[in-house]
């Protein structure tokens, strides 16, 4: 007896209305918070006073925040770096100070309630660098998504292109506007956490493309949605074992890894979660609404020289 196994398809594309106002109201929602709050762009950027300074006891950030706040340092962002012993506090620039002052007013305020506290070091970083880090920043998300775009045209087709680079500014603004509305702190690492988002939701959607044009080029009298659901039902457990194992790392580091990656983590495990919805959604969607056809995906066939000429007797 002949058994046959018959692969339950999962209709993806039948959800594609609400993904679409999802998306939409997402993106949205994201591009007014970014006009209303903006960001709230770390001294990376924005420029000022970095000291790092240690303690003998393990330190109490709640007193070190009152007692800088009395020495009119409200502002100031105190957090723990590398160990409990270790405390690195962030100042926003001040005009006519410098930063040498800025660094012996701190260490006065520290030490009036007779803590034992070393500098262990001061950094200032001037409103220019600042501006200049944002410039490249931005600069660098922009050639990212270009280059994607022109090796996505290159291996298989530009309506892909065009979807995955759609897909990739789709998860970069969201995840910018989650950052924008909950006012978290945009930093360098913050940064490069886009940028990883971006290689990995790329690297996702890319195994997703590659499947469909597979599906494509082998299954014959199959309209394009039922073969982009039955390209998407393949991948799932790729997609879902790969998305849960990096989730993991991200939300032991997320725990555990102290608030100076706090923003890093947090990017990444938002960035991972939206860039695999879009990598099913967003992209294979884009794909389908710009008339993805088998047509477009079959190989050229390259006539020989001589192959319309009669044979030799």
């Amino acid at each position: 007896m002949r058994i046959i196994k018959i692969e339950r398809t999962l209709s993806f594309m039948s959800m594609r209305l609400p993904a679409i106002f999802l998306s939409g109201f997402l993106v949205i929602a994201s591009l007014v918070s970014l006009a209303v709050n903006n960001l709230n762009w770390g001294l990376d950027f924005t420029g000022g006073t970095l000291i790092e300074v240690g303690y003998e006891q393990p330190a109490k950030l709640d007193s070190i925040r009152e007692q800088l706040e009395k020495a009119d340092f409200a502002d100031a962002i105190v957090q723990n770096f590398g160990s409990s012993h270790d405390v690195l506090i962030r100042i926003a620039p001040r005009e006519g100070v410098k930063a040498s002052t800025i660094g012996d007013e701190v260490m006065g305020a520290l030490r009036e309630d007779g803590s034992s506290v070393d500098m262990r070091r001061i950094e200032f970083v001037g409103p220019n660098v600042g501006d200049e880090l944002a410039e490249k920043g931005g600069l660098a998300m922009l050639v990212a998504l270009l280059c994607v775009m022109i090796y996505v045209a290159m291996r298989f087709e530009w309506r892909f292109a065009l979807g995955s680079v759609l897909a990739l500014a789709h998860d970069v603004i969201i995840t910018l506007g989650l950052f924008s509305f909950l006012q978290l702190e945009f930093d360098l690492t913050v940064l490069a956490a886009i940028l990883a988002v971006i290689g990995y939701s790329i690297n996702d959607t890319i195994v997703v493309f590659d499947r469909i044009r597979e599906n494509f080029r082998k299954i014959r009298n199959t309209d394009p949605v039922e073969i982009t659901n039955i390209s998407l039902t393949q991948t799932l457990n790729r997609t879902i074992i790969t998305s849960l194992t990096t989730m993991l790392v991200l939300v032991a580091l997320f725990f555990k890894g102290g608030s100076l990656i706090h923003g890093f983590s947090t990017a990444l495990l938002f960035g991972i979660f939206i860039g695999t919805y879009s990598s099913i959604y967003v992209a294979s969607l884009l794909a389908l609404a710009l008339g993805i056809s088998r047509e477009d995906l079959m190989p050229q066939q390259v006539e020989k020289e001589g192959a319309d000429l009669e044979p030799l007797p």
